[in-house]
């Protein structure tokens, strides 16, 4: 088939954008994002023309979310995938995108959704006795505790099951208790905020500062699930209306994941988008979509600041598209944390004090498990056909572990797009180090929080290097240090450890090095 322009037809182009909110089943919000997607490309009969379809793993239990997908929408022979945790939003499109340059397939859709808000009521309802609104939820069987009612697919197995290659923490974060992501980031804040050299005060003013940016942006999105307006003052006090989490995040730090919302991308070769009739104003272009698989756990790398596997993606996507990254008229950078989006900005040549947002991000707009990059796609597609230019989307995989980039475009550029795992270059670019189980004597911190319970401070968590190289985890419960880690700086000071430690009962009897309280 001719296209204009000498278009190959094997080019791939993102067709149609689909996203959905409502109390429903989080699969009926995949299936009603599908559908909007080919609606948005004014060509329904798509539909029946997917020949595969492409699900991140959320916090729900289906066992073949695409299967369920693909006999709503009436392509029940289509080929189901299903990725687990661990494999980057981004990879999941790239996967897509080679198999229409490959000839391997025409039409293909991407679609995730959560329906975690709905499940937290049904959970409520429970609790409170409300048989009334218990009954209501009952539509389907197969429920499990503390869950809203979901499809029971009865052991139904995908076509093909994407797995992670490696851990995304070290034994040693195990042991010590140090895996929950809020802690992790915000050790990443701490050593950015001693690396540029600002105070625990004025960090915390720019991190509240950003997010008030992309608050403003959310509320002028009318799909965010929590645009209420708020001041960089409201965001950056912790206490009851902003539940602390781990220094200097509280709620309105972090991504919110209990939403009910849907998102799906419908992709096509452009001689099945040309054959299907849908409008070249609805074409959307990828120019660049690439990412890195290197999994380095976050106390092993070398510079606990920086994410240099970005940077190798940065590069390589303006290589490909001849312009520097500021060139792109619309970003979005992954925002599960504040510190995500400002060691992203660094590593990709950003301005720093700009709002890299289409949705308000993942505070504000809402951050589903595992497939925010489909509604941040979605927006990228819809702010070109308004905007033309270039649109900037990068995809966060694990603890900044694993990156994904993508540069989608209103016009084609007369090549194919670039699509390919950078793992070897975001290899040779990371510097790693040892990471011991424990340490008895002298270390210097190079990164730091405080944890909660509840209200009230815990414990000091620190990442420290050892005077002969090797790090280790380091924890307090001193009240006199509690206090300092969140007013002053302890990153760069001096800590003297002691090992073994006694067991942490408050995190099922790990074990690690603990600080004495008289070495600061």
């Amino acid at each position: 088939m001719a296209l204009p322009d000498g278009l190959d037809p094997r080019t791939p182009v993102l067709v149609g954008v689909g996203t959905t909110a409502g109390d429903r089943e989080a699969v009926d919000l995949m299936a009603e994002a599908v559908v909007a997607a080919a609606d948005d490309a004014g060509a329904p009969e798509l539909l029946a023309r997917v020949q595969r379809i492409v699900v991140p793993r959320g916090t729900w239990s289906y066992t073949d979310p695409a299967r369920i997908v693909a006999e709503r929408i009436g392509a029940p022979s289509a080929e189901t995938h299903l990725a687990d945790i661990g494999i980057s939003q981004q990879a999941l499109i790239n996967g897509v995108l080679a198999a229409i340059l490959a000839g391997e397939v025409d039409v293909a859709v991407v679609t995730g959704g959560e329906a975690k808000a709905r499940a937290a009521r049904a959970a409520r309802r429970s609790q409170a006795g409300d048989a009334a609104g218990i009954a209501q939820a009952v539509r389907h069987h197969g429920a499990h505790e503390g869950e809203a009612i979901e499809v029971d697919q009865q052991g139904a197995r995908p076509d093909v099951h994407l797995v992670p290659g490696a851990d995304i923490v070290a034994r040693p974060e195990i042991d010590a208790g140090l895996w929950a992501p809020v802690e992790q980031y915000a050790l990443m804040e701490s050593a950015l905020r001693h690396a540029e050299g600002r105070t625990v005060d004025a960090d915390r003013a720019d991190v509240a500062a950003l997010h008030a940016r992309f608050n403003v942006v959310a509320q002028g999105n009318p799909e965010a699930a929590f645009p209420a307006p708020m001041s960089a003052e409201q965001i950056a006090e912790l206490g009851p209306s902003n539940r602390p989490l781990a220094f200097p995040y509280g709620k309105w730090h972090a991504s919110q994941w209990t939403v009910d919302q849907g998102a799906a991308l419908l992709l096509c070769s452009a001689a099945a988008a040309e054959a299907a009739g849908v409008p070249r104003d609805r074409w959307v272009f990828p120019l660049v979509g690439v990412e890195s698989n290197l999994m380095v756990p976050l106390t092993q790398r070398a510079d606990l600041h920086r994410w240099p596997a970005m940077a190798v993606l940065g590069r390589a996507a303006a290589e490909r598209i001849g312009q520097p990254l500021t060139a792109c008229r619309h970003v979005d950078l992954y925002s599960c944390f504040p510190v995500a989006v400002r060691v992203q900005q660094r590593e990709l040549g950003l301005p720093l004090d700009a709002t890299p947002t289409l949705t308000g991000g993942m505070a504000f707009a809402g951050g589903p498990f595992n497939s925010y990059v489909l509604h941040s796609t979605a927006e990228a597609a819809r702010r070109l056909r308004a905007e033309p230019g270039l649109a900037l989307v990068t995809t966060v995989s694990g603890l900044l572990t694993k990156p994904g980039l993508a540069v989608w475009a209103s016009e084609p550029d007369g090549q194919p797009p670039q699509v390919a795992d950078l793992e070897d270059r975001a290899r040779a670019a990371t510097a790693t180090t040892e990471v011991l189980g424990g340490h008895d004597g002298e270390a210097t911190v190079v990164a730091v929080t405080v944890t909660y319970l509840g209200q009230e401070p815990h414990e000091v968590v620190a990442v420290v290097a050892t005077d002969a190289g090797p790090r280790a985890i380091a924890k307090s419960t001193d009240p006199a240090l509690l206090d300092r880690a969140r007013a002053e700086e302890l990153v760069g000071t001096r800590a003297r450890g002691r090992e073994p430690a006694p067991p942490l009962t408050s995190l099922d009897g790990a074990t690690g090095c603990r600080f004495q309280p008289s070495g600061w």
